[in-house]
């Protein structure tokens, strides 16, 4: 006896053998897959009060979104021509203009648009940059989980130290503020890591970080602050693999993998993001050590540089897709950063053979799971794994005729193509609808809390257009 049946159903598991299963079912018992095979196999076999027609559909895993940023959703486009003004705003933002009902207004419309979109777990760094963190009071960090558990999805939030040297100012929505200190914001996430990990049947999950110290950290900071800082570096690291897990940084590139294996910041619980224009010994590195990368096509990082994805690949490093969060100008659609990651290196290339369409759908899913220590609990559809399934509807004009599935999954679909995704054997998304909040009141508490936050910090402004919007080939030119 299944408590849920998904019948008639095209299904990509992303199982070893790497099946396609034409006319399909999926069986389910609590949170977890009992079975999954032909349809009149397995509906001889189980049966359920509950099933789905799943006709016109294809199944995959959950996708897996393996860096994004807590907080972003509610800035966006805000100043998203000037790089360095939307990081400015971020920093101000999360230091001093966000409350916990900032962080929790956040958390639910990225966690809403991440499961509208399929993605069924994603990382969620406590900030933005590649070093502010709201971690001075373990409110900001509460919230947010709060705010995910609501929806229904998984998160691995990434919490930890600023960059030295310290202190720090933060300030509850400009009000009250302190100076804080590195130990502060380490027992901050020691705290949020004790008490949410792997809480809420396993949904809710922490990850530890210290910003990545580069070439020029060594060069400008003070020779006690830069000391410090590779101090501070291995301490976290040091807790991260004690707890048993994932250690994250944001921002590598050129040489700084280098100087995290000096540090030793490396191996299996390590996950890199950007990871641009490294040198051949450092990808030799993280093939030795077996460190992750997280793969962000979309991002900015990606255009300032490259991430050698395929040929870290081609070393046996697991590489993993991520978003980069839902601004400035990119969303949680992890459809498009699949594409992206497949036009982003067959250009590189000028090769239209490089990663075909399987591959990048493994580095979203099965891969992904690898890069945060959880491929034995998601990442495919087998039987004993969570059942973490996503049915997209293929009946619609830009994914017909209904062949070549999973190519046209990969090289067509976008997230509102999603029609029902399921957690642990929790249905959190039907017919395109959340059951588990309302979709208007989260858009009232995002457009509310985004509001005071611009009052708060002032930047009326950056709402504007900006000189080069219209006519122009560049942002700043005028027509």
């Amino acid at each position: 006896m299944a408590d849920l049946l998904i019948t008639h159903v095209t299904i990509i598991p992303v199982d070893p053998d790497r099946r396609i299963i034409e006319n399909g079912a999926i069986a389910i018992g609590g949170s977890r897959i009992l079975a999954l095979g032909p349809n009149d196999q397995i509906t001889r076999d189980h049966s359920a009060p509950r099933q789905i027609d799943g006709q016109g559909k294809v199944a995959i895993p959950g996708l897996i979104d393996a860096h994004a940023h807590a907080g972003h959703g509610l800035i966006k486009t805000m100043s998203m021509q000037d790089g360095d003004a939307w990081e400015a705003l971020c920093g101000e933002v999360y230091t001093t203009g966000s409350t916990p009902e900032f962080w929790y207004a956040e958390a639910r419309l990225a966690a809403l648009e991440r499961i509208r979109f399929g993605v069924t777990c994603g990382v969620s760094l406590l900030g933005g940059g590649d070093t502010i963190m709201r971690t001075d009071d373990p409110a900001y960090g509460d919230a947010h989980m709060e705010g995910v558990r609501s929806v229904g999805g998984r998160d691995v939030m990434a919490v930890g130290p600023t960059r030295a040297p310290h202190p720090l100012t933060y300030a509850d929505g400009g009000a009250n503020p302190r100076a804080v200190h590195f130990d502060r914001q380490f027992a901050t996430s020691l705290d949020l890591l004790s008490r949410w990990h792997r809480s809420r049947d396993d949904r809710l999950n922490i990850a530890l970080l210290y910003p990545v110290l580069r070439d020029e950290h060594e060069r400008v900071m003070a020779p006690g602050d830069y000391a410090m800082a590779c101090a501070q570096a291995r301490q976290v690291a040091d807790a991260a693999r004690d707890a048993g897990v994932v250690f994250t940084q944001d921002g590598h590139q050129r040489g700084s993998i280098r100087r995290a294996e000096t540090l030793g910041l490396l191996g299996p619980n390590a996950l890199l993001s950007h990871a641009v224009d490294l040198h051949e010994d450092e990808i030799a590195l993280c093939a030795q050590t077996d460190t992750r990368i997280a793969h962000n096509p979309s991002a900015v990082a990606s255009i300032m540089g490259r991430c050698p994805a395929i040929e870290l690949m081609d070393r046996g490093v697991t590489v993993a897709l991520g978003s980069d969060a839902t601004a400035p100008d990119r969303s949680g659609d992890m459809f498009r950063h699949m594409q992206q990651a497949m036009h982003y290196h067959r250009r590189h290339f000028r090769d239209p053979g490089i990663l075909p369409p399987g591959r990048a759908l493994e580095m979203a899913t099965i891969e992904g799971a690898r890069a945060l220590g959880m491929a034995d609990r998601i990442g495919s559809l087998e039987p004993g794994k969570l059942a973490d399934i996503v049915l997209v509807d293929m009946a619609r004009p830009h994914l017909a005729p209904p062949n070549m599935a999973a190519h046209r999954l990969v090289c067509f679909a976008n997230g509102n193509d999603v029609d029902t995704v399921i957690v642990g054997g929790e249905i959190v998304l039907e017919n395109g609808a959340p059951l588990r909040v309302s979709l208007p009141e989260i858009l009232e508490e995002a457009a509310r809390e985004t509001s005071l936050m611009i009052d708060r910090t002032g930047s009326q402004a950056a709402l504007d257009i900006p000189p080069g919007f219209w006519s122009a080939q560049r942002y700043g030119d005028r027509a």
